[in-house]
């Protein structure tokens, strides 16, 4: 018999996009599949919308608002399937992607996940940008993570199909983070898996739908910012763990230095924290990526004054 795969997707206020979404899912080819949606407490109609595709084999569970995180976890004890595949509320994938992942995966060992290509968009799926990512390529699970750290490079969550008793042993979403639980959650995945192949069949393919204001990912708030603090130090002591070399602690600083510099000047006392971390590895904070006229006024202030007066300007 084929493999079962869940499709589990969190939604929370997704009115606009979630009908597209579940269209989506629900157009894959490979079609051994449940599709299950937590509606995690919306106050606006996405649980109508959810409902009206039960007709069509989706399953549609509620919960009051707990995060994102505790909706993949409610959907991941419901799921019955032999792969995992996560899918936000408002992100799509390509109709073929989990078959041609799966047709891979049956040719590499037992515990091997699979990544594919993804892209950015902001409304029209047609527009979206597939840019050449030093990510798309097979990965021993450590060098992946090593490069993560030192570049920034990431992998958008939809892009992966992952076994079940690898989610298993990788254990639940961190339900305490907001910002950047998927890139903790991925780190021990990643650790967990035989390794990562990665799936470079044109039809197999992950949207990202970028920019949209509200989302996760555009939060600053204190609290997102004390999520993504507390993500790096999560991560950093899984590596640490896993490899406690010159190569992880490169990388580790990677992630504490693009916290500086993406978060700067606030919270003070995460900012010190970081930029000590770095220090203590060895490493030093540097100047963050700037266009040329800020590089310019940097040259002249200090990277960190123009930060200041960039975050004054943006509360105003």
């Amino acid at each position: 018999m084929s493999p079962l795969v869940s499709i589990i997707i969190p939604s929370y206020n997704s009115v606009r996009w979630l009908g597209e979404t579940l269209e989506s899912a629900l157009a894959q080819t490979w079609q051994n599949r449940e599709i299950i949606v937590i509606d995690d407490g919306s106050t606006d109609h996405s649980l109508t919308i959810a409902h009206g595709f039960e007709s069509r084999g989706v399953r549609v569970v509620g919960q009051p608002n707990r995060g994102a995180s505790a909706a993949r976890n409610h959907g991941l004890r419901l799921a019955r399937g032999d792969f995992i595949q996560y899918l936000d509320a408002d992100d799509l994938l390509s109709p073929a992607k989990i078959e041609r992942q799966l047709n891979l995966l049956e040719q590499r060992p037992s515990g091997t996940i699979a990544s594919c290509a993804w892209g950015r968009f902001s409304e029209n799926p047609a527009e979206t940008q597939f840019v050449d990512e030093a990510v798309f390529r097979d990965f021993a699970p450590l060098d992946f993570l090593i490069l993560a750290g030192e570049t920034g490079t990431m992998m958008h969550p939809a892009a992966w199909l992952v076994p079940r008793a690898i989610a298993n042993q990788a254990g639940p979403w961190d339900e305490t983070l907001s910002l950047n639980d998927d890139g903790e959650y991925f780190c021990r995945v990643i650790l967990a898996s035989a390794g990562i192949v990665y799936c470079a069949d044109a039809d197999a393919r992950s949207y990202y739908r970028s920019g949209l204001s509200g989302s996760l990912s555009q939060q600053r708030s204190e609290r997102a910012r004390r999520s993504q603090f507390h993500s790096v130090e999560l991560i950093a002591n899984v590596l640490r763990r896993t490899e406690d070399s010159s190569r992880t602690a490169r990388a580790i600083a990677g992630h504490w230095r693009r916290f500086v510099h993406d978060f700067f000047p606030f919270p003070p006392d995460l900012m010190r924290r970081a930029e000590e971390e770095i220090s203590r590895l060895g490493e030093k904070t540097g100047r963050p990526p700037m266009g040329t006229k800020t590089a310019a006024l940097a040259s002249l202030l200090g990277w960190r004054t123009v930060w200041r007066i960039k975050h004054h300007l943006s509360k105003e």
